[in-house]
């Protein structure tokens, strides 16, 4: 292969990478405010529930907002929030067999060639 063509599918590889992070975005940012929702209500409930003693007796509020927050971990939330990071440390270790990384959005970084004497 010659360096144009090199340089060809190196950029084509960047734009498909950068492509599916940013697709990745939307998803991750709604994914991240259902979880923060979820754990507000759930600190909220339990702070008014730890202060309030008539609350007390409303314990199966409570409950269930933990429920909701231990099943949101049971589907992977915690995957879907981080997934971009996920996906780039991945290409990072692959990448750094050829001398390259990418940042958080996809880019790819070309390092220098190790100089073998």
């Amino acid at each position: 292969m010659n360096s144009l063509e090199q340089a060809k599918d190196l950029k084509a590889f960047e734009r498909r990478l950068t492509e599916y992070v940013s697709c990745l975005q939307p998803a991750t940012g709604r994914w991240r405010m259902i979880l923060l929702v979820v754990s507000v209500c759930t600190a909220t409930g339990a702070w008014n529930w730890l202060i309030d003693p008539e609350q007390k007796e409303q314990r199966r509020r409570i409950e269930e907002q933990q429920r909701t927050l231990i099943a949101l971990f049971f589907a992977g939330i915690h995957k879907r929030v981080v997934a971009p990071s996920i996906i780039a440390a991945r290409c990072r270790t692959v990448l750094a067999e050829y001398n390259m990384s990418c940042d958080d959005t996809g880019k790819l970084i070309l390092k220098p060639r190790p100089n073998i004497q």
